[in-house]
């Protein structure tokens, strides 16, 4: 009997505002800008990229290209897709 396994999937049980903010937060604060991209691609796969897309005024294609692994966002892409989730980008002194 062979054992079946299913690829992980980040993400899918952030569903409140709460989770969504500590999951960005936590991907930003252990990996930099990086950590950031890489949890707005997790999420924007979570709740669906075409939506997203949408939501952020941005074309899909693009913000596949822009959440990729060597994608490289610009900053008003960013603030689209944070703003597109619900949130907004905000600056705190340290």
């Amino acid at each position: 009997m062979s054992l079946e396994t299913k690829p992980f999937e980040f993400a899918k049980d952030v569903d409140s505002a709460e989770d969504v903010a500590l999951y960005l937060s936590i991907f930003l604060e252990e990996n930099g800008v990086q950590g950031l991209i890489d949890g707005l691609r997790h999420l924007a796969k979570a709740k669906g990229m075409s939506a997203i897309a949408n939501n952020a005024g941005v074309n899909r294609q693009s913000l596949y290209r822009s959440l990729a692994k060597n994608g490289n966002p610009k900053i008003e892409t960013i603030d689209k897709i944070v703003h597109a989730l619900g949130f907004k980008l905000t600056i705190e002194k340290l």
